[in-house]
């Protein structure tokens, strides 16, 4: 593993310190479409000496990478329907690109399926090779906090699933590198977790802002009584 070369494609509050974590274990090809942001990060880590990492907006480096990590935005649409526009053309620009034996992980937050069904035959389509023959997919979500400190990449679980029980045990080791990991038993799986963790997060924002109006009303502090219920049984719920 050590003589791996990671890609990370798009650099934004998830892609951005994935590259830098893994910087510091293998090599690191950061590309983003953004020239600013990749000259400013290329002189910034010039100057913090970060000989693992370079950030370009070349997409035929990623041809160098034995992992491919996609890591671009899934707004939504104005029905509420997915949008799949960035994630669709970064495969794309992956697949014109690739490596034959690589393995390409999605970690943008989508529904089940878009993995196996949406990426894997974009990537057939632009490299000319076959998925799970000439290279392989995986999806590990991301779960990164901006500005949550406690919560930092190294300081959570990763999920992670191959197309396979192989590539699933690889990107246990890539990820293993980094953080904590847990093997989810099927892509599928990892990718409606992910669903799941974003409608806990929203219920329990929306059920805290309901739950503020109230004490307020009662002249309650809203942070001093979530402290006291989480002591307990509901710990897990609050993430404060």
């Amino acid at each position: 593993m050590k003589d791996k070369t990671v890609s990370v494609v798009g650099l934004g509050y998830v892609g951005l310190p994935l590259a830098d974590a893994f910087s510091k274990h293998l090599n690191v090809i950061g590309f983003d479409i953004d020239e600013e942001k990749t000259r400013n990060l290329g002189n910034n880590n010039r100057n913090n000496k970060g000989d693992n990492i370079e950030f370009t907006t070349d997409p035929s480096k990623i041809k160098l990478a034995d992992f491919v990590i996609i890591a671009v935005p899934t707004p939504v649409t104005k029905s509420k329907e997915p949008d799949l526009k960035y994630i669709k053309s970064a495969t794309e620009t992956v697949g014109k690109n690739l490596k034959r034996g690589a393995t390409v992980v999605l970690e943008s937050t989508v529904y089940p399926g878009v993995t196996e069904e949406v990426v894997a035959p974009i990537l057939e389509r632009y490299s000319k090779m076959k998925c799970g023959i000439e290279f392989y997919i995986g999806y590990s979500p991301e779960r990164i906090n901006p500005g949550d400190d406690a919560h930092a990449l190294t300081e959570i679980t990763k999920i992670v699933a191959g197309m396979d029980v192989d590539t699933t045990e690889v990107l246990a080791e890539l990820y293993g590198l980094i953080t904590n990991v847990y093997k989810a038993r099927d892509i599928r799986t990892a990718e409606a977790a992910k669903v799941i963790e974003n409608i806990q997060r929203d219920l329990n924002i929306a059920l805290t802002n309901e739950l503020a109006i109230i004490f307020h009303k009662m002249v309650l502090d809203t942070k001093s009584v979530l402290e006291a219920a989480i002591r307990k049984r509901f710990k897990y719920i609050w993430n404060l």
